[in-house]
């Protein structure tokens, strides 16, 4: 498994003892099939056989709407593995996090935020 993805304006990575994903910086990537490095590394991590994911966005400036779709995807297909905790830890002065984020418990009931 690929465990870190960089890119000119954005870092993304596994801590595998924290069971932690970390997004830094803005991803403004062109289209779906751009984002499928992350969309793997998160399916990747989510059939690990653990039973938490932290999803770390605080460091997230911007995403833009493919970044999006790609995250309420994970998040959708998570509803098919009911024994994992899926948490978000949110920056709420960052525009873009409180709607986006919220909007994820409407995939995903069960799905923790949090923001600093």
């Amino acid at each position: 498994m690929n465990t870190e993805i960089k890119g000119e304006h954005y870092h993304v990575w596994y801590d595998e003892e924290n069971h932690s994903i970390a997004f830094n910086g803005s991803l403004r990537l062109n289209g779906s099939n751009s984002y499928e490095p992350i969309s793997k590394l998160l399916k990747e991590v989510s059939e690990s056989g653990i039973d938490s994911i932290l999803l770390d966005l605080r460091e997230l400036e911007f995403l833009n709407s493919s970044g999006i779709n790609t995250f309420y995807k994970f998040v959708m297909s998570m509803k098919a593995k009911p024994n994992i905790q899926v948490k978000v830890l949110g920056n709420s002065e960052t525009p873009w996090q409180k709607k986006s984020l919220e909007n994820m418990k409407c995939f995903l009931k069960t799905i923790e935020l949090d923001y600093i």
